[in-house]
């Protein structure tokens, strides 16, 4: 067989770089490589379509193994489980203790539940084992010594406690990033000392949050989530490290809270680079190797999440799931895909479960450690997050560190120009949100199944963290909630505009430019109404007046355009607004005539649509 191998491998000389790049050269056609080939991320960085072994030769990345220093390939080397977690929902502690019991039974290994008072703990806790699953607790800063000691006590009542394992999130940053509370690093050591101290006999115990997903989630690309939660817990040694406390102690109780989108790749090598930069900070601080492995929980996007076509945020949060478990986490939530309009029912976070558990039970993703070392398109992406990514980590130290620019409100408005800029992108498509800004469901309506009103951040409403900002805070508004919001005001019209697509000459053109109006004015739930095509002009015309169009497409060649738009445009004399799909050259002639509107791929979809909203709902 060796020797059949070696004379079939004979067969298919070595082919270099160049020779490759030559023969993509000549499949362009003379259409530069950089420009229709390449990459450039938001990250800062471009990314090749083709890497060879060449690209990663050097790279310090792959001399590790798995479980070693700086654990670029995870921190376990025997396997890649991971703990299933759900978040615990319910109006009294009795219900959330009853579901969390049923959901122990139903694969979930780790729970999260928010308190509110200290003393629920008991009830929400009740005959569960606490060896057996990780528990996680949210609650207010100033609560979270009660909320230890009684955890505590509970554990030394099972006689457990070194067995306890999980965290409680005390996260004094999120006060300032959510509530524009200024915080100060004595109050902030001053509430954690105690707070570490109460844990002491709770070695498995984590208690400083660096919850860097709330940047994910307020619209930040990958390379600043990252950047920030390595300040974010280089801020925590800094605090407590100057407060006396040991730095191993202090780099043992943080946990990282990060998000996942569904750039699938890039978040992968994101977390690779996540431990093996976060390593290198906490060795500067002088911790032992032991203490460097970073404790990383996963959380799939909200920023991504929509109303319409809700069960699309399946495949969203089913890619991000795994990118998470591909890159070695220590647990994951997925977000229920109908959070962002109501509170998850038993169904929905059914599905959430067993999006894990098919990545466990049938891809058998936790028996292989790091499946993406040495792939030369991870490891470089790996390497170029981590440099983008030290850059800003670097800069936030020049400014005086995390503390300080969040006080300073500087790391929320970093986050927020991103999310404006992917925001304006989502207008424009240059980011798709499948089902809402590209090939919608025409006529869904979803008015009816919201429930719950999303807060977003400071608006001025009696919400907690709303109330009126010291400092600016970050912005909690969904990608897709633009485009909801027209869909939603014609929903509520009490008269549903009707798109009339006027067909007519070139088939291949006519058939094309009708399906791509269709889905432009679909994203406002207009009422589509598409054809195979008229023998005439004027046909198409009396046809969209008899089914009382609101708007007609004329969907054409763009040689044909300079007649059949003409004509269209005074039959049509005003009765309904007229629309050329496409950008023809002769765009100016049509304009001098009266014709407005033309819509194409350079068109900003959302204004284009807020103006036929203002224009059309108040007829």
């Amino acid at each position: 067989m060796a020797e059949n191998k070696e004379r079939l491998f004979d067969q298919f000389p070595p082919v270099t770089t160049e020779e490759w790049r030559a023969k993509v050269d000549a499949d362009l056609k003379g259409v530069p490589f950089e420009k229709k080939l390449v990459w450039r991320t938001n990250e800062g960085f471009n990314v090749q379509p083709m890497y060879r072994a060449e690209d990663i030769e050097g790279l310090k990345t792959t001399d590790s193994l798995p479980g070693e220093f700086p654990y670029v390939r995870g921190t376990r080397s025997d396997n890649n489980d991971w703990l299933v977690r759900q978040n615990i929902n319910g109006d009294t502690p009795e219900q959330c203790n009853a579901t969390a019991l049923d959901v122990l039974n139903k694969g979930v290994t780790s729970l999260g539940f928010r308190v509110e008072d200290p003393a629920e703990l008991r009830t929400l806790l009740k005959d569960i084992y606490l060896p057996a699953v990780e528990i996680n607790i949210h609650c207010c800063g100033r609560k979270a010594l009660a909320v230890a000691k009684e955890l505590v006590a509970i554990a030394k009542e099972q006689g457990c406690l070194e067995q306890l394992h999980g965290s409680i999130g005390f996260n004094p940053f999120g006060r300032i990033l959510k509530k524009g509370k200024e915080m100060t690093a004595h109050d902030i050591a001053a509430l954690a000392k105690p707070l570490i101290e109460a844990l002491k006999d709770a070695p498995k115990m984590r208690c400083l949050a660096v919850d860097s997903v709330m940047l994910t989630n307020s619209g930040a690309y990958i390379f600043q989530e990252l950047g920030y939660a390595l300040a974010w817990g280089a801020e925590w040694l800094t605090i407590l490290t100057d407060a006396g406390i040991p730095a191993d102690e202090v780099a043992n109780r943080i946990k990282f809270n990060m998000g996942v989108s569904s750039n699938y790749f890039m978040e992968l090598a994101k977390f690779r680079a996540a431990r093996m930069l976060w390593a290198q900070v906490a060795k500067q601080y002088g911790c032992s190797d032991e203490a460097c492995k970073m404790m990383v929980q996963a959380e799939t996007s909200r920023f991504n999440q929509t109303i319409y076509d809700a069960h699309v945020n399946l495949l969203r949060s089913q890619t991000e799931a795994m990118s998470a478990a591909l890159a070695g986490v220590d647990s994951i939530t997925v977000t229920p895909f109908d959070m962002p309009y109501k509170r998850p029912d038993e169904f929905s976070e059914r599905i959430a479960r067993n999006q894990q558990h098919l990545l466990k039970e049938e891809s058998h993703l936790d028996k292989v450690v790091d499946p993406a070392g040495g792939s030369y398109y991870v490891e470089t992406l790996t390497l170029s997050i981590a440099q983008e990514a030290w850059k800003l980590f670097l800069a936030v130290e020049d400014k005086g560190g995390f503390l300080a620019c969040t006080n300073d409100g500087n790391v929320q408005a970093e986050v927020k120009a991103s999310s404006e800029k992917r925001h304006t992108d989502m207008a424009r498509r240059k980011e798709i949100l499948l089902g809402t800004n590209q090939f919608p469901n025409f006529n869904e309506m979803a008015a009816e199944k919201i429930e719950i009103q999303e807060c977003t951040g400071h608006c001025g409403c009696s919400k907690e963290g709303c109330e009126a900002p010291a400092v600016e805070t970050l912005s909690f508004k969904r990608q897709a909630s633009d485009f909801e919001d027209l869909r939603l005001a014609t929903e509520h019209a009490h008269n549903r505009p009707k798109v009339f697509m006027l067909t007519i000459g070139n088939l291949a053109m006519r058939l094309a430019r009708a399906q791509f109006s269709s889905n432009f004015f679909g994203c406002a739930g207009y009422e589509i109404i598409d054809n195979i095509g008229f023998d005439t002009v004027e046909a198409g015309i009396n046809a969209a007046m008899e089914k009382g169009a609101d708007v007609v497409v004329l969907c054409s060649s763009d040689d044909e355009y300079a007649t059949y738009a003409s004509e269209a445009f005074k039959l049509l004399n005003g009765r309904a607004e007229f629309v050329v799909a496409g950008a023809p050259a002769c765009t100016d002639e049509l304009k001098a005539q009266g014709i407005e509107n033309f819509i194409h791929v350079r068109s900003n979809v959302l204004e284009t649509l807020q103006g036929f909203n203002d224009r059309l709902l108040k007829k």
